[in-house]
């Protein structure tokens, strides 16, 4: 698998994260993922996708260029975003997803969101 696959990758699942897309976000998380979020709570697999599943969770991501680090069996995709949630927040933030070749499948284990700072006023 090359950069384009990766980045295709985290398109197709941050899309399935923003509609709600429940087959295609079990499929892409694997069982032992964990995402840490920007406020620093760390959420396992079935406490985020219970929360995606419950109500809206997200209302937009908005992925910027992507780097990609591959191997093998991992893959390292790193970009800024911007989340904007059903309650009008939006967030800024560094996101970095580790993917694994899961025997059948390449499956995001971890995912880090660090808020960026807000820019310095004049």
């Amino acid at each position: 698998m090359d950069e384009a696959f990766f980045r295709a990758l985290e398109l197709e699942r941050t899309r399935a994260l923003v509609a709600r897309d429940m087959a295609t976000i079990e499929r892409l998380h694997a069982p032992d993922y964990q995402l840490v979020t920007p406020g620093g709570s760390a959420l396992t697999r079935e406490l985020y996708l219970s929360a995606l599943a419950d109500k809206p969770f997200y209302a937009a991501w908005q992925c910027g260029p992507m780097q990609v680090r591959v191997s093998p069996a991992m893959a390292l995709v790193r970009y800024e975003a911007r989340l904007s949630f059903p309650s009008g927040s939006v967030i800024d933030c560094w996101h970095t997803d580790s993917y694994e070749w899961r025997g059948k499948a390449w499956q995001a284990v971890w995912s880090q969101a660090t808020q960026c700072p807000e820019p310095a006023g004049d």
